[in-house]
């Protein structure tokens, strides 16, 4: 898969700053993109979060699947990505960090528990102390029995989301580089 184009020597330029934020040489394929989606009831959804949005692999996946008025949020922490993700979806809310979920749907009035979030991050290139920051944000924004749909490049994170999510399926996508897997989970109901 060659790494051509605008958007994939941003991700690659991106990548050689900052390797423990991008966690990737290049952005998600479109088979990664369906994976991650394929597993969501759209019709049931009415507010989601995608987390690690970067350029916008999986969030342009996500604008063709999403029904009119359902309450999207992409966070993102590199600015520049974040403002051209805000161009490009206009109706979607971007945010800057993941760690402050909750906070950052509170400043967007919504206090409803999300019924799923989508994740591109990295986490085995984060501390132990972000990482169970970042996954306690998730769980405690998910509504009981909500979805949580991570990719990831190693099976490293299985034991720790199976922690707190009941993990339905562990996928893999070849087609992307480097090679996913794709964490589908549950959030256990309460």
């Amino acid at each position: 898969m060659p790494i051509v184009g605008e958007e994939s020597w941003l991700f690659l330029r991106k990548f050689m700053q900052y390797p423990k934020q991008v966690g990737s040489i290049a952005p998600s394929s479109q088979y990664l993109a369906q994976e991650m989606l394929r597993h969501i009831k759209w019709d049931e959804v009415a507010s989601l979060a995608e987390l690690g949005a970067g350029t916008g692999a999986i969030t342009r996946a996500i604008a063709r699947k999403v029904r009119p008025g359902t309450r999207v949020y992409l966070f993102e922490k590199d600015a520049g990505m974040r403002q051209t993700l805000a161009g490009q979806y206009p109706a979607f809310v971007c945010c800057e960090d993941a760690a402050r979920l909750k906070a950052s749907l509170a400043m967007a009035n919504d206090r409803e528990p999300l019924d799923c979030i989508v994740s591109g991050l990295p986490f085995a290139n984060f501390s132990t102390e972000l990482r169970a920051r970042l996954l306690q944000q998730i769980e405690s924004a998910l509504k009981p029995n909500g979805l949580f749909v991570a990719f990831q490049y190693s099976l490293q994170m299985r034991s720790r989301l199976a922690q707190s999510f009941d993990i339905e399926r562990i996928g893999f996508v070849v087609r992307n580089l480097p090679p996913a897997f794709v964490y589908v989970c549950r959030k256990r109901g309460k």
